[in-house]
């Protein structure tokens, strides 16, 4: 007799929908095959599965010939544990112990122990959407995984601890009922922020707070070059104080992310914060952009529509830099390998950090020689930088400053707000084009958006011939200049603005066309 139930290949913000095929054939000696290109813990299924029925006395060890398994479709490949549930359920199902009507219904998943309880597994939200999308009426999950599954709405979720436990709702759900649970994600996303790192903290670097601003509000990548001990670490990590908050569409997706590689917080299903990585600088490229045999997200991808932080700049290998500049550009990154192609999302703020020399002191300060400074600074390329919007000089504090017992600037709160202000009028200008931050611009919205009057225009025209500038810093100005005015409440944008967007382009000239 053959039996089918429903699972799904969990992956990055989406799910892939598998048949569990189940056909048992008496004549055999009791063994179960399992076929469909299943990877070794797929594959060892068979072994969880035996013993799982059999303590759970839901079979007789003589009851089970020859099992065969078939995980469809064929060609793509089954990785994880996950499996377990459907393939234990459709072997019930093709004994008879369970009505074949009802498996068609809902989609199965979650890991066995040995003596029939249900396990935790990874990404339980992709799952859930995986059951919505594909028009099941609800999903079967691990009780610590349920509440994740019941972020989706419109499906019903239900927390299971036991195999036993299941089969008994599945034959009598009348008599037998699993509760659903449901859970409201917009109360989760509105709950009160945890406490992070406040700007009022930083004694000094105004001009950084404010291109921090800038670039919070715009969604800008941004460089901070200054010594050692000048507090350019401390203001990368307030950034997240200042980003306007999630919106649901984010959450879910950010959260999908990290569910699938296991870093969801134990009750906390939904991510509510933007995500802040900060890979140490030995990470490897597959690290940082994601990659492997099997491809996995990387740190740019975990960092959506969040910050990545990278620190002592010149420091990380040159061809991990490299790889970057194509997702900084279009906010993904595709990764092709001979078992499968897969597109990870990428739209994150990079905030980077470096010294200006070797040694750490300012170019004119430095005591390292020209060969020194050039190598130094050429670790970071051209184009790379090109993809930076805004570059700052993060100085020496004074000792006035240091020694001051006042805060020295607004708190992260009240820059915040302006963020927001200057966010809420970019979803209102983008609200039909699918753009979430000025940045996100391409030339069409640069054309319609970020049009400048002559004034303007003979302003660049100078600040391009002086700098050298290319053309991608061209479009960068523009976008942040688009940011300012937005800060300023400006439908314009106006010569000040503009000025202020050339100021953070002076590193091009300062320090870099130094190693050139």
């Amino acid at each position: 007799m053959v039996a089918k139930t429903y699972s799904a290949i969990p992956q990055a913000t989406s799910s892939t929908l598998i048949e569990v095929e189940v056909n048992i054939s008496s004549s055999e000696e009791g063994n179960i095959i399992i076929v469909g290109l299943p990877d070794t813990a797929a594959k060892e299924a068979r072994d969880r599965v035996k013993p799982a029925l059999y303590n759970s006395s839901l079979c007789q060890q003589k009851q089970i010939g020859l099992i065969t398994v078939n995980l469809a479709p064929a060609d793509i490949r089954k990785e994880g544990s996950s499996f377990d549930l459907a393939i234990a359920i459709a072997i019930l199902g093709a004994f008879g112990q369970i009505p074949l009507s009802i498996l068609e219904e809902y989609l199965f998943a979650g890991e066995l122990a040995l003596d029939g309880t249900i396990r935790p597994i990874r990404a339980s939200l992709s799952l859930a959407f995986c059951a919505k999308n594909s028009n099941k009426k609800g999903i079967f999950l691990p009780e610590e995984n349920a509440p994740e599954g019941a972020l989706v709405s419109g499906i019903e979720v239900f927390p299971v601890k036991h195999l036993s436990q299941l089969v008994a709702h599945l034959q009598s759900p009348e008599n037998s009922p699993l509760p659903t649970i449901n859970i409201n994600p917009e109360e989760l996303l509105n709950s009160k922020l945890e406490n992070t790192s406040d700007f009022a903290e930083v004694k000094g670097q105004e001009s950084a707070k404010r291109a921090l601003e800038i670039a919070a509000a715009g969604g800008h990548n941004i460089i901070l070059v200054g010594p050692p001990g000048t507090g350019k670490s401390m203001l990368a990590k307030r950034l997240p104080s200042i980003l306007p908050p999630l919106t649901l569409t984010e959450a879910l997706e950010v959260t999908q992310i990290h569910s699938m590689m296991g870093l969801l917080k134990p009750g906390h299903p939904l991510i509510t914060q933007r995500p802040f990585r900060a890979p140490h600088h030995s990470a490897s490229p597959v690290g940082l952009i994601g990659g492997g045999s099997n491809p996995v997200p990387g740190e740019i991808t975990l960092a959506h529509h969040g910050v990545l932080f990278l620190d002592e700049l010149p420091e990380f290998s040159r061809i991990a830099l490299e790889t970057m500049r194509q997702p900084l550009e279009e906010g993904w990154i595709s990764i092709s390998r001979a078992s499968a192609s897969v597109t990870f999302p990428a739209q994150f703020m990079l905030i980077a950090a470096m010294n200006p020399t070797p040694d750490g002191n300012m170019i004119h300060e430095s005591k390292s020689s020209r060969q020194q400074i050039q190598r130094y600074l050429g670790k970071i390329s051209g184009p790379l930088l090109d993809r930076i919007d805004l570059h700052i000089e993060v100085p020496k504090v004074s000792f006035k400053e240091m020694t001051s017992l006042k805060p020295t600037g607004e708190s992260s709160a009240q820059i915040r707000e302006r963020v927001i202000l200057a966010r809420q009028k970019q979803s209102l200008r983008f609200e039909k084009l699918g753009i979430t931050c000025n940045a996100r611009m391409q030339s069409r919205e640069m054309r319609k958006f970020c049009n400048l009057n002559q004034e303007c225009l003979t302003l660049l025209n100078m600040a391009m011939q002086d700098m050298h500038l290319s053309a991608r810093a061209y479009d960068k100005i523009r976008k942040v200049a688009r940011t300012i005015a937005d800060l300023d409440n400006s439908d314009e944008i106006q010569p000040p603005h503009l000025l202020e967007a050339c100021q953070y382009r002076n590193l091009d000239r300062q320090v870099w066309s130094y190693s050139y």
